[in-house]
């Protein structure tokens, strides 16, 4: 239920020349849930603290004490407890297991709290006067240590991909194959070019002329097999989730927002009715940077590979996995289900549709994290060219490749690249077919040369999942704090979600140029990850709260003078509405395209008096209903994509979205391999490529 006490929302609620000493109110709406509190609390023996485990939770339970002090008796005994899951044997065992409270943990999320206050309500109001032109939106504007970090990085991409200029390249290939009298052809890339001084290097080819030039040489020169190496290499499962990585697995395979992911894991986490099971947490705490797994969990998730996939895709010993997120806390186990004995498939009657996908993906994750890594047989062919006779060479080098699974392992469960989540990077090589059986000394005919042009391409904008993997990259901010700030430089209206993917808004660009040019240390990238640290140093008891915000505050003071002094004032000129030439079919009057935090529309150019929305026209599929003859259409609704007739609400025809809609056929590639008897469900996904996925 989140604090019962925070800082006043009217004012700093800071005594700053007392040691920065806080003032703590009631928070809003939890007085009822105070008073519950003290009427259970009223001559109780023992009171157990079981918040979450990691410094919110543990501040949330020293309030929760403070509150209780003069309800509890004298010699009421205190307990804190923590657990990684809501199930009946992990709470036994912390009920066995009390503590104190730790103090560390509580003093660096207080210092946490003032942090961000002093930043925000100094900063803040700082804004409101000198920003002006946008009406009642010039008190919602906000500064913050990491909310400001997080709108400047997607600022500075969006300069970044401005100002890139794309540089032509091209590469040269080869069709070849071998003289045999069935021959199979392959291709080879040009690798290598022996310059002067007998060094082989990368082609450097940069226009046109370049690639023709080496193509003509190459049209009558001979081709042959100088060398082929043929190598196993396995492919290792990604580790278990921590909370980042569960949130850009969750938006690119189910579409989820980090702030939908984490309400939905927050239900899993607290637990949900599974029948004559009662109330069961269906997975383990949520909010974590670790990769770390139990020994137990180790154990029933072997227990579960054996039982359906048989013994050779069972490592020899339980895998690792070390974690690599700087500055990783470490408090916690990975994101992982209970009882991996729960399958998808035996859960799924007792969630909702969403609850039920996120669940599948944790699970298939931990899973396929402790299966055997899949194996490739990699054939790497070496092929020189010469001018008439192999005494005469030329210094262009090609090379071969073909790559073959020999063994799915983890793969049978989860593939990254098939459900495109992180880390599932396109792999030429992946795609490649298998070499022919290529012998070292053998000739080539060369069937064709194909020469092609490439364009470097600018850094991607960032979506919601990839500007959470970027602050987790660099250290700024927690797993508990990520999609909070994502959401938030979004509801200040400094970014805007166009698709997928974030662009920044004009008063985004100029509130992050304002501050950045007043405060260049406070939200500089490398200054927030080490406040980060200094906060880490506090938990670990090897800093104190009051000399780290006295540290802070010297140097905060001052720029803050001396923004107050120099900030120069700037008017946000709205964006005028553009006439589309079309009229309101509801009022006659013209219609404009506006832009919203949510993208571009088009409507009524007499807003408020009219409110008339143009919607997007549904897409066809191309079919006819076969109820009344109407057209049948794409829709979405709460659960995913479905098509109907176009003629809704007078036919109410629907029906689950398939690849026959699209005249699509069913390729063996894209076909996901099945798990025996416990789930022949694919995880839910959105059509993508031609292929459509269960759940959608």
């Amino acid at each position: 239920m989140g604090h019962v006490r925070d800082l006043p929302r009217n004012r700093m609620g800071i005594e700053i020349e007392r040691g920065f000493r806080p003032h703590y109110v009631t928070a809003p709406g939890k007085k009822k849930t105070i008073q519950r509190l003290k009427e259970a609390a009223a001559g109780a023996q023992a009171l157990y603290l079981a918040t979450d485990l990691d410094r919110e939770g543990e501040a949330i339970a020293w309030h929760v004490l403070q509150v209780l002090r003069r309800a509890l008796p004298k010699d009421t005994l205190v307990h804190r407890i923590t657990f990684h899951e809501i199930t009946q044997g992990a709470i036994r065992a912390a009920l066995g297991q009390g503590g104190p409270l730790n103090q560390a943990l509580i003093e660096a999320q207080q210092a946490r709290r003032i942090l961000d206050r002093l930043v925000g309500y100094s900063i803040s109001p700082l804004l409101w006067r000198r920003v002006s032109g946008i009406g009642r939106m010039s008190t919602a504007l906000s500064a913050g240590r990491v909310q400001t970090v997080a709108l400047r990085l997607v600022v500075d991409r969006e300069r970044e991909i401005g100002a890139f200029v794309s540089v032509e390249y091209w590469s040269i290939e080869a069709l070849l194959a071998q003289q045999v009298e069935v021959p199979i052809s392959f291709l080879a890339q040009l690798w290598r070019i022996t310059g002067a001084g007998g060094r082989a290097q990368k082609p450097d080819l940069k226009n046109r002329d370049d690639a023709q030039a080496i193509v003509k040489t190459l049209e009558e020169a001979i081709y042959w097999v100088d060398n082929v190496e043929q190598t196993r290499k396995p492919r290792y499962p990604w580790p278990p989730f921590t909370t980042s990585t569960m949130q850009q697995a969750a938006a690119k395979a189910l579409g989820f927002s980090p702030r939908l992911t984490m309400r939905i894991a927050q239900q899993l986490y607290e637990g949900l009715p599974l029948g004559e099971e009662g109330n069961v947490g269906l997975i383990t705490y949520m909010r974590t940077d670790s990769t770390y797994v139990a020994p137990e969990a180790q154990a029933a998730a072997r227990e579960v590979i054996v039982r359906y996939w048989g013994e050779r895709y069972l490592p020899a010993k339980a895998p690792t996995y070390r974690t690599r997120v700087k500055s990783a806390q470490e408090a916690h186990e990975a994101i992982r289900p209970t009882d991996p004995h729960r399958t998808p498939k035996r859960v799924r009657p007792f969630l909702e549709h969403k609850q039920a996908c996120l669940y599948e993906l944790i699970w298939r994750r931990f899973i396929a994290s402790q299966m055997k890594p899949a194996l490739y047989d990699v054939t790497t062919a070496l092929i020189p060219t010469a001018r008439g006779s192999r005494e005469d060479p030329l210094p262009f080098l090609f090379r071969a490749q073909g790559r073959v699974r020999v063994f799915d392992g983890f793969l049978q469960v989860y593939d990254e690249q098939a459900e495109d989540v992180p880390g599932a990077k396109e792999d030429k090589k992946e795609q490649e077919a298998a070499l022919p059986a290529l012998m070292p000394g053998e000739g080539l005919d060369l069937i064709e040369l194909i020469p092609r042009q490439h364009w470097t391409k600018p850094p991607p904008r960032y979506t919601e999942s990839l500007l959470i993997k970027e602050l987790e990259r660099r250290g700024i901010g927690r797993p508990s704090t990520f999609a909070r700030m994502v959401a938030l430089i979004q509801e200040r209206r400094y970014v805007c979600r166009e698709g997928k993917v974030l662009v920044p808004a004009e008063l985004g660009c100029t509130i992050s140029d304002m501050l950045v040019a007043a405060f260049p240390d406070l939200f500089d990238y490398a200054f927030t990850a080490r406040m980060e640290e200094r906060l880490d140093d506090i938990a670990n008891g090897q800093a104190q709260r009051v000399e780290t915000l006295e540290e802070f505050w010297g140097d905060f003071s001052l720029a803050l003078g001396q923004a107050q002094e120099r900030m120069p004032r700037v008017r946000i000129n709205r964006e005028e509405p553009q006439p589309t030439g079309r009229k309101c079919p509801e009022c006659g009057g013209q219609l404009v395209r506006r832009k919203s935090r949510y993208g571009a529309f088009v409507g009524c150019g007499s807003y408020p008096t009219c409110r008339y929305v143009e919607r997007k026209r549904p897409q066809l599929t191309g079919q006819t209903c076969p109820f009344c003859g109407g057209k049948v259409v794409f829709r979405r609704g709460r659960h995913g994509s479905f098509v109907g007739c176009s003629h809704y609400p007078a036919c109410r025809y629907t029906a689950k979205a398939r690849q026959e809609h699209l005249g699509l056929s069913s390729s063996p590639g894209t076909q996901r391999q099945t798990m025996p008897e416990a789930d022949e469900a694919r995880l839910p996904g959105r059509f993508s490529s031609g292929t459509w996925r269960a759940g959608s």
